[in-house]
């Protein structure tokens, strides 16, 4: 079995082949499978024998003496700081490229207050006085002034929303926000509006949204976490007392990183990785930022403890 996949270097040194003999040493793969990459990082030790994942690697067999073992990024081991920042710089410009994650915007076919008339869950009358209500405020939406103006119930809004969506109405029952603020920066959950309501079998994310979801975020989390997200609304008087506990709640360090250019972003990034030698840690594009996660230890369920995970952002929006 060849240690060196193909790599230059030439035969494997004879001390290394000795230490093999010995039968101290076994080679592991150098790549996971695509359906495991995206698995959240488990206890699984690299060998002295893996393969750096850098494939512009030009250190050969010379790589299989350094003693790390870490940092790890994207499923894949760095043999060195700049095997490290060549590998983020693709991670980098993948995300910037839009290439990382493609999202069709979502078109309603039916305008709230149609959908709810052809319900029979309001009237005419109804409609034309919160449309009027609307228009007079120059602000709100139709749905809080059928509520706030006609009397329309604040369920049936939430359901002609999901109806909009194509999406499920989501329940509240036995929401804990300290146990789910792992799963995505306090930054997201603020400015996107986003809730996370529960982790099912290890595998599905319930992530909640007041009247609109957010399919960027939803897949950056999936790709994040390795967890299956399904999106829905929630209630809007439900969501606004549950977003204000987990806000209040506390969540994983992270770091508010500035760069003026993409070299600036990779260098950032990859230095972060450098110092805290994760076992694993991965890079996603969510709107205008770019979202680093570094595991600083295997995890040992679906969702991180806050002390275990280390999160970066950085601002796109004006590069």
């Amino acid at each position: 079995m060849p240690l060196l996949s193909g790599r230059a270097g030439g035969n494997l040194p004879a001390a290394a082949a000795r230490m093999l003999a010995a039968g101290g040493l076994v080679e592991e793969p150098s790549h996971r499978e695509s359906a495991r990459a995206r698995k959240v990082p488990s206890a699984k030790r690299l060998s002295l024998f893996e393969t750096c994942a850098n494939q512009g690697c030009g250190s050969g067999w010379l790589h299989l003496f350094r003693s790390r073992s870490a940092p790890v990024f994207e499923a894949g081991w760095n043999c060195s700081a700049a095997c490290t920042e060549a590998r983020v710089a693709a991670a980098v410009g993948r995300e910037l490229d839009g290439t990382g994650a493609r999202i069709e915007n979502h078109r309603h076919r039916v305008p709230l207050g149609l959908m709810m008339l052809e319900q029979g869950w309001i009237d005419a009358g109804q409609l034309r006085r919160a449309l009027g209500a609307q228009k007079t405020a120059g602000a709100g939406r139709l749905g809080h002034w059928l509520v706030q103006q006609q009397g329309v119930s604040e369920s049936l809004v939430t359901r002609a929303l999901g109806l909009q969506w194509s999406c499920p109405v989501l329940p509240m029952e036995y929401h804990d926000a300290e146990s789910l603020t792992a799963l995505i920066p306090r930054l997201f959950v603020d400015a996107f509006g986003a809730l996370p309501l529960r982790v099912a079998a290890g595998k599905l994310l319930y992530l909640g949204f007041e009247d609109r979801l957010d399919p960027v975020l939803a897949l950056a989390i999936e790709r994040m976490t390795g967890l299956r997200v399904e999106s829905g609304l929630v209630q809007e008087s439900l969501f606004r007392s549950a977003h204000t506990r987990m806000l209040g709640s506390s969540f994983p360090q992270v770091e508010l990183i500035e760069a003026n250019s993409e070299a600036g972003m990779v260098k950032a990034f990859s230095s972060s990785i450098e110092k805290a030698r994760p076992v694993e840690s991965r890079l996603v594009r969510v709107h205008d930022f770019l979202w680093l996660r570094m595991w600083l230890r295997p995890m040992t369920g679906a969702v991180p403890e806050i002390g275990s995970v280390q999160d970066l952002i950085c601002s796109i929006g004006m590069h």
